[in-house]
């Protein structure tokens, strides 16, 4: 990427994330480009869709979620490594209005770009998933697909209700229970 084009695409990822925090995920466009400092068709070119530009937003985050899946791989207690790593995904999901919605999307439809970051967190997942199964912490029925819906609708069930700020953490626990061997 040229330098100036490198900076488009830099101030376009900084203006979306900004955006998204503020008005969620359906973020009017043409205020990121705006804002940017470029035209609604360089922000185009750079990202093609709206899945594609909150998957270049969402980056950063993917990073921190799957260093943090492979710093609690090797830990001692495996349902409790699943149980925080879920937490963090649900902390994910809920941190900008819409994006819960788009990643349940994004789950079943294989040519999203978002499926780009759910793919490698499914994988993170399974790895966590297994280990508290092997331990015996774990039902055999329970996939990471449901489990990540799960997170997600936990993550869009809290964003409804904002003034509760315990209702996350309760929904999840109540999931966790049911999870269990």
């Amino acid at each position: 990427m040229r330098a100036d084009a490198r900076r488009n695409h830099e101030r376009l990822l900084a203006e979306a994330r900004a955006a998204f925090a503020v008005q969620g995920a359906d973020a009017p466009l043409e205020e990121i480009a705006r804002r940017a400092g470029v035209g609604i068709g360089t922000l185009y070119r750079h990202f093609p869709t709206r899945a594609d530009l909150l998957n270049g937003v969402f980056q950063e985050a993917l990073a921190e979620l799957l260093d943090r899946s492979r710093e609690l791989a090797g830990s001692d207690a495996p349902c409790r490594a699943l149980v925080e790593w879920l937490r963090a995904l649900v902390a994910h999901a809920g941190e900008y209005r819409g994006l819960a919605h788009a990643l349940m999307s994004a789950s079943y439809d294989r040519s999203s770009a978002l499926s780009r970051c759910s793919d490698p967190l499914r994988a993170a997942g399974e790895r966590l998933l297994g280990r508290a199964r092997e331990a015996g912490q774990v039902r055999a029925d329970v996939s990471i697909g449901d489990l990540m819906q799960l997170t997600n609708a936990i993550a869009l069930a809290a964003e409804q209700c904002p003034q509760d700020t315990e209702l996350a953490d309760r929904l999840l626990a109540l999931t966790l229970r049911g999870i269990k061997a």
